[in-house]
């Protein structure tokens, strides 16, 4: 469910003092850009989308991933509901923590499922398998190397679908089982806490096609900064949370025009991609 959309700000602190960016590693000796990665406090944390945009959607936890991000000044403003993305400061404290540019504040409402990869509902071996097949050197589908969560899906056309996606930065077996317990409770008695996350789009389409359903897939990953008990505790009690994404324009793989159509495809149902639709 969409909440509000409003209109992109910028925000942000130079590159060398944010504690997360994006970058474009560079290969020795020049030639093609190097893997897109998300960096956290200075370490490659995961690895994004080839820039080419054919090859598969990607998002790969990097061994450096070790950190997750939270604030304890909007901690007790999380806790509850946001009526509007710029609530109680929250949409200036969390930017404080991101390279300067323009973000596109989005407050939704999602009912996360966890997947685990490999697993029934991965999407890593489910949909992209569809429309790009297996790996062609390593004879498998692509993997993520974390758990994730799941929250909706919907048509773009008829041969373009989004999947969004909800990341942790760490593992929820890293999680305190106390606190998850907590919210669990705090949930079961109606309340809908809200995390935060930086997010990209990243649209995707294969130059050559090796699986049964050739479309163009957006892929709108939230990377969590803050709410990683929160998520594991919704997708236990199987109750809302909201989300607080802040959309990194000119981060993912997407054009100033498919990025402004995401509200509205935010704002539609819920739909899954038929095979070969």
């Amino acid at each position: 469910m969409l909440i509000r959309c409003d209109e992109p700000r910028r925000l942000g602190v130079p590159d060398p003092e944010a504690r997360v960016r994006f970058e474009t590693e560079q290969r020795e000796g020049g030639g093609w850009p190097g893997r897109r990665v998300l960096v956290v406090d200075g370490e490659p944390a995961f690895e994004l989308s080839h820039w080419c945009g054919t090859c598969p959607l990607l998002f790969r936890r990097l061994v450096t991933a070790t950190q997750k991000l939270s604030l304890e000044d909007v901690r007790e403003r999380l806790t509850g509901t946001l009526a509007a993305p710029g609530d109680g400061g929250v949409f200036d404290a969390f930017g404080a923590l991101l390279p300067e540019g323009e973000y596109l504040p989005v407050l939704l409402r999602v009912e996360p499922r966890l997947v685990i990869p490999g697993r029934e509902g991965d999407y890593f071996s489910g949909e992209q398998v569809d429309t790009w097949g297996i790996d062609q050197f390593w004879g498998l589908p692509e993997y993520p190397h974390t758990p994730y969560y799941r929250t909706f899906e919907t048509a773009v056309g008829s041969s373009a679908h989004l999947y969004e996606f909800v990341v942790p930065l760490v593992p929820p077996t890293w999680n305190e089982r106390e606190r998850v317990e907590e919210y669990v409770e705090l949930m079961g008695r109606g309340a809908v806490p809200t995390a935060v996350a930086v997010s990209t789009l990243d649209v995707c389409e294969p130059a050559i096609g090796f699986g049964d359903d050739q479309s163009q897939h957006w892929g709108l990953t939230h990377f969590l900064l803050d709410g990683h008990h929160k998520l594991e505790a919704a997708a236990t009690a199987g109750c809302p949370v909201q989300l607080l994404s802040l959309l990194a324009l000119g981060e993912g793989l997407a054009d100033a025009e498919q990025c402004a159509r995401l509200p509205a495809l935010r704002a539609q149902p819920r739909s899954a991609r038929k095979t070969g639709a």
